[in-house]
């Protein structure tokens, strides 16, 4: 078993979950790891800083009405209405080829990251995971286009 992965496709979508002709990753990681693994490494293969809150849920389009999620405000300590990121085992949430979990990044900005299982993957020995596979697209600066927040910062001052 110590060749074999879980593989995703990771989508930077728009906020309605369109993925055509967007940037994405394929990523391996290891079955035994979390919800909270996977989100590290697909937010650092975007080039983003893991500085920010997150969650993954099962409504792609409106996150607010998922049925089921994992939120990492519940691994410290915040009553929420889903469990958290860091016990939830990928192996555990999906199991189904081309199942699909929105990763959302980010409470403020709301990064929106599509993730869909490609199943069970074979890993060269000496390959480290996790692992970039693949990756298309560049990714968008995680704290470019504020230019309307800098008009107000200079109308305040």
């Amino acid at each position: 078993m110590n060749n074999q992965a879980q593989s995703f496709k990771v989508t930077l979508s728009d906020w309605n979950g369109a993925v055509r002709g967007r940037p994405f990753r394929k990523i391996a990681i290891a079955a035994d790891a979390s919800l909270y693994d996977l989100a590290a490494v697909t937010i650092e293969s975007f080039d983003f800083d893991l500085d920010h809150a997150f969650g993954f849920y099962d409504n792609i389009k409106n996150w607010t009405r998922s049925e089921k999620g994992y939120e990492l405000f519940a691994d410290i300590g915040e009553k929420m209405k889903f469990p958290g990121v860091k016990r939830a085992k990928i192996s555990k949430v999906f199991h189904t080829s081309k199942q699909k979990l929105l990763l959302l990044f980010d409470y403020g900005d709301e990064w929106h990251f599509i993730v869909q299982y490609l199943g069970v993957t074979e890993v060269k020995p000496g390959q480290k995971l996790p692992l970039i596979m693949e990756s298309s697209g560049d990714a968008p600066n995680q704290y470019g286009g504020f230019e309307e927040e800098e008009e107000y910062e200079d109308e305040d001052s």
